[in-house]
């Protein structure tokens, strides 16, 4: 529920540009192959690759229910590794990047990019990012979401605990790919995202959005190595959603307490309640999933159907303008619904198709909630 959460957001701002009749390029990226992936597989004795296009296809299932508009491009690691590598060459030749050797525990080859080399290029050049640049945290704080967040921060040789990782050597039992110079192995989390985003958007692209577990380290290092790649920017505005609990717990794997929005569309939950029951909440704001929210949502619904059945003559204007000045106030979703809330409750007059027609149309286009 949270990535649903997180698509909706963004899908919102989507929307918004879009009715503004700014045209938008949209680009989703997908991490293909990584280690939990690789240990699902493992442990469940399926290939890697079938994990992955299962996963992709249950993704884009889900997203299609919640009437989430489709990025222009949805690009995968895997597919983008021919245009990693060379970057990841690029900067251990400007010697932002560096190969640690092996050890015991790992072999050698690994490559990490130099935090605190591209840091210092950047601020020499009178540039827009250094270590600590997106997200404001210290170095202790950095430290502890590191390891929390797929960082190794105690590998040896490393020159800094908080270099992130760019190339990953082949390791036996894993799946490598040609590296040209950097011999075989696959790339890190973070170059894969800065490569396909500055391949297919304008540098620097207007927002780069995600959960507000990306802020650090996945954004922050993104965005070291967009500069230190090209001297651009990566974005020029990073725009983070809340996270989703349960009933005043955590959600995550570990605790087995995820809502999926698959499992709920299997036990009938219709999409649009459920998409209702996620824009309920501003996209910046952390809160919880609960089944009141859920009957919220679904009463919601039902009541704005028969409204929209009934809508008197010349309501459909004031409505509109009414959602449209909610979301240009940071994407106010919760504002939005409550104004379709009033609506309903007092529209009154001779029914009109001209205007249940275009609030049917308005609360799709914008909202995306179909009625």
């Amino acid at each position: 529920m949270g990535h649903a959460a997180t698509y909706v957001a963004f899908d919102l701002l989507h929307r918004v540009w879009r009715d503004a009749g700014s045209s938008v390029a949209y680009v989703q990226n997908v991490t293909d192959v990584d280690d939990p992936l690789l240990e699902r597989a493992l442990r469940d004795g399926v290939k890697w690759q079938d994990l992955a296009a299962a996963q992709i296809a249950l993704l884009h299932a889900d997203m299609e229910a919640l009437n989430v508009l489709a990025p222009q491009h949805y690009v995968g690691a895997v597919e983008s590794i021919p245009e990693i590598v060379p970057q990841v060459e690029k900067l251990v030749a400007a010697g932002l990047a560096y190969a640690v050797p092996g050890d015991d525990d790992n072999p050698g080859g690994d490559v990490y990019f130099d935090v605190m080399a591209a840091s210092s290029a950047a601020h020499s050049l009178d540039g827009p990012w250094w270590l600590g640049q997106i997200s404001s945290l210290d170095t202790a704080g950095m430290l502890e979401l590191f390891a929390e967040r797929g960082g190794d921060p105690d590998r040896a040789g490393k020159r800094n605990a908080l270099d992130p990782l760019l190339w990953r050597a082949k390791r036996e039992g894993e799946p490598f790919w040609p590296g040209q110079s950097l011999g075989e192995g696959r790339p890190g989390w973070h170059i894969e995202c800065t490569v396909i985003a500055q391949r297919y958007l304008p540098q620097p692209m207007t927002v780069q959005g995600g959960g507000s577990d990306l802020v650090f380290p996945h954004h922050e290092m993104g965005a070291g190595h967009a500069y230190a790649i090209s001297g651009h920017e990566l974005a020029q505005h990073y725009s983070h959603t809340g996270m989703v609990g349960l009933d005043g717990e955590k959600m995550s794997k570990s605790k087995g307490n995820l809502v999926l929005v698959s499992r709920l569309r299997a036990s009938g939950v219709e999409p649009a309640a459920i998409r209702l029951a996620i824009l309920d909440h501003h996209y910046g704001s952390d809160w919880f999933w609960t089944d009141a929210g859920l009957k919220k949502a679904q009463e919601r619904l039902t009541t704005w159907r028969s409204a929209v059945d009934n809508a008197a003559s010349g309501t459909a204007a004031p409505l509109l303008a009414e959602i449209r000045a909610a979301l240009a106030e940071d994407l106010n979703a919760p504002a939005a619904l409550a104004a379709v809330d009033n609506w309903a409750s007092n529209s009154q007059g001779p029914v009109s198709a001209r205007d249940s027609a275009l609030i049917s149309d308005a609360l799709d286009a914008l909202l995306g909630v179909i009625l």
